[in-house]
């Protein structure tokens, strides 16, 4: 129980606390340190007030227990390997504030099944959804102007995801290992697509491209199926 008087919860507070079931923090606290309860496994819930700004770097990772959190809408970043490893958590939604989701922010947690970024988000650090088994479908939002590496790597759940035409570039294995990935859209402004952007997607059918795009030039130099966004002609081999 932590008293109300309480305006922060330093670094490594819980670190390691495996049989801590629940936690709630008082309105007071406007800041949690990194890795406040990492690897608190047996972490079923906990309340975050509106007072906290930000979710730092591991502040959950390996809080294999968690089911449900709720972020209020006062947090606008969520740390690098903020929930890690987090592998019971079903579903989460993110504040209409956060900017910015950092590296491997989500990455491991394997029971997410859906996920929608909002329009704040311009940002998704490098493999922030990696290894989300479970992952069925997400929605990208126009703000968001580049997919780093690994970001969707793992999710073999993915059937279909369309990337926004505010994307410019898709990073070195974005989509490595979504072996249920049956169809993707890329849009014109993408100049960009790392080594290994699709390795692995054994159930692709197509990529659907717009004519003349970098897309379909990437496709065609990768020996990847496409089709074109009028589909007037089917699908390219």
């Amino acid at each position: 129980i932590i008293p109300p008087s309480v305006t922060g919860i330093g670094e490594s507070a819980f670190f390691g606390c495996s049989r801590l079931e629940a936690i709630s923090i008082p309105p007071g606290v406007t800041g949690i340190g990194d890795a406040a309860f990492s690897g608190c496994s047996s972490l079923v819930d906990i309340t975050i007030p509106d007072s906290v700004t930000v979710i730092g770097n591991g502040v959950f990772s390996g809080c294999s227990s968690l089911v449900d959190i709720t972020i209020p809408d006062s947090v606008t970043g969520i740390g690098e390997s903020a929930f890690d490893g987090c592998s019971s958590l079903v579903d989460i939604t993110i504040p209409p504030g956060v900017t910015g989701i950092g590296e491997s922010a989500f990455s491991g947690c394997s029971s997410l099944e859906t996920i929608t970024i909002p329009a704040s988000v311009t940002g998704i650090g490098d493999a922030a959804f990696s290894k989300c088994s479970s992952l069925v479908g997400i929605t990208i939002p126009l703000s968001v102007t580049g997919i780093g590496y690994w970001v969707f790597s793992g999710c073999s759940s993915l059937v279909d995801i369309t990337i926004p035409p505010s994307v410019t570039a898709i990073g070195n294995w974005a989509f490595e290992g979504c072996s249920s990935l049956v169809g993707i859209t890329i849009p014109p402004s993408v100049t960009g697509i790392g080594d290994g952007a699709f390795n692995e997607c054994d159930s692709l059918v197509a990529i659907t491209v717009e004519r003349g795009s970098y897309a379909q030039a990437y496709c065609e130099e990768q020996g990847l199926p496409y089709t074109y966004s009028d589909n007037l002609d089917g699908l390219n081999d």
